[in-house]
């Protein structure tokens, strides 16, 4: 993986949500899936009780039916915690990153990079959540979602709390981790 200045420039270049999606007027399943898309009181609260701040990357492509179905959540998320810097960079525009971040030898979209408050990698985590492989596989026809459809609610519900399953991961490995105790004064 990439040292922190490198993920640090990555990140600068990212956009954020409104501005990723305003690029393609076809992005408007994204916009739609963000707003249908709600949190649980009991997610809201997880969220605001966040206390490290952390920037995630998400490399994705408009053009993708998993990131349709996907990366609007993701700001959903993000949308609830003052902690959490959520920007996205198109795959195809970042070579350097899409050679990088090859899963399964291909060139999967989206992948969500986790950094602590001073860019230092802490996880990457993508393509498809479980539950969107599980709904996939059971529908295998061959082909990938267009996101050209709104996914049933449950699937979303489904999506939206593993992606924040793994939003809670990184929160506590941030608050347990003994360089930023350190660095904040807490130990």
């Amino acid at each position: 993986m990439f040292n922190a200045d490198k993920l640090m420039s990555f990140f600068q270049r990212g956009l954020a949500f409104d501005d990723f999606v305003q690029a393609d007027p076809k992005a408007a399943n994204w916009v739609s899936i963000r707003n249908s898309a709600a949190l649980t009181g009991q997610q809201k609260l997880l969220l605001q009780g966040f206390t490290r701040e952390m920037n995630v990357l998400v490399m994705s492509s408009l053009w993708c039916g998993d990131c349709v179905e996907q990366c609007p959540l993701l700001d959903v998320i993000a949308s609830a915690s003052d902690k959490i810097n959520l920007k996205f960079i198109d795959r195809d525009a970042c070579d350097e990153l899409k050679n990088a971040l090859v899963i399964n030898a291909g060139n999967r979209v989206p992948i969500a990079i986790f950094m602590a408050e001073d860019y230092e990698f802490c996880a990457m985590y993508g393509d498809r959540t479980l539950s969107r492989y599980r709904n996939v596989a059971s529908a295998l026809n061959g082909a990938c979602s267009t996101g050209l459809g709104t996914p049933p609610a449950e699937h979303t519900a489904q999506a939206l709390q593993e992606w924040l399953n793994e939003f809670e991961r990184i929160q506590l490995m941030l608050i347990t981790s003994a360089r930023l105790r350190k660095k904040h004064g807490e130990i």
